[in-house]
């Protein structure tokens, strides 16, 4: 008697489909210019455009002058060094990235942003693969990097910026944002000996190493703060006499003085008056 595995072979066939990833869906830029990448789905989800303007951060002149030029070399096609923006939180490295991005796309259309969390920094080998085969030129942005020791995605990084066979991509420019200038905390077990300690020094600043261009973020002085305060009050037409003293008073609350406290600062006196801000 002949058995009939038809039926049997079809379910089989079936169950294999469901439990088989999905394939990736060719990656497409036209819906927007700033994207969050998963790496799980391969997918990149469209993002609003970064609403603060390049001349609203004040403070940080220097580190524009940097950031943009080397970001102008990048879109016009000539050499360019991955960057990274570490220093004191809350100084305006994130928001520097994102700013220069949204002015330089406005002379290079072709520009895209790819924003890619700390916590995925293990499949920027394939994000790198997968972008390399598009005509758009793409920043792609870590914010908040770190690695605890002996991280293995720390590896990965130092393989994607520079060693692997391919190499990273001609039309990526890597940006990492960190409060840490080597990314990784510095050990300090006297038991381990001066060639182990040497070795660990080595390796954690090998990390860093990767990145060309090295722009640091000092702590915000009173007047540079005062002076953001005021430029984001002037900007967004918020008038009250005792502007300096209330910043102040803020600022001290919070027990620090930055871009950031500067912001919350405005987005406090802006609430307080009736009036809208773009964050």
């Amino acid at each position: 008697m002949e058995i009939d595995l038809n039926p049997l072979l079809t379910r089989i066939a079936e169950a294999l489909e469901r439990l088989a990833p999905p394939i990736p869906l060719e990656a497409t830029f036209q819906d927007g210019r700033i994207f969050r990448h998963d790496p799980a789905t391969g997918t990149f989800h469209p993002a609003p455009d970064y609403p603060m303007p390049l001349s609203a951060l004040v403070g940080i002149e220097v580190q524009k002058a940097r950031f943009v030029g080397n970001l102008a070399r990048f879109a016009r096609g000539l050499p360019f060094n991955h960057v990274l923006l570490w220093g004191v939180r809350g100084t305006g490295k994130s928001s520097l990235a994102k700013a220069a991005f949204t002015d330089a796309v406005a002379e290079q259309p072709t520009l895209r942003l790819v924003e890619i969390d700390r916590d995925q920094v293990s499949a920027l080998p394939v994000l790198f693969d997968t972008l390399r085969r598009r005509a758009e030129r793409f920043v792609v942005l870590c914010d908040d990097l770190s690695f605890e020791e002996g991280a293995s995605s720390a590896k990965d990084l130092k393989s994607a910026l520079e060693g692997g066979v391919s190499g990273p991509p001609a039309n990526v420019l890597f940006v990492a944002t960190s409060n840490r200038r080597h990314l990784m905390p510095r050990g300090h077990d006297e038991d381990r000996g001066l060639i182990a300690t040497a070795e660990d020094a080595e390796e954690q600043v090998s990390v860093s190493d990767r990145f060309g261009l090295w722009i640091g973020f000092p702590p915000m002085d009173q007047p540079t703060y005062l002076a953001a305060v005021q430029g984001y009050a002037e900007r967004y037409g918020l008038e009250t006499p005792d502007l300096d003293r209330r910043a102040l008073q803020w600022s001290q609350l919070r027990g620090a003085r930055s871009g950031r406290v500067a912001w919350q600062f405005i987005r406090d006196l802006a609430g307080e008056q009736g009036k809208p801000l773009p964050l």
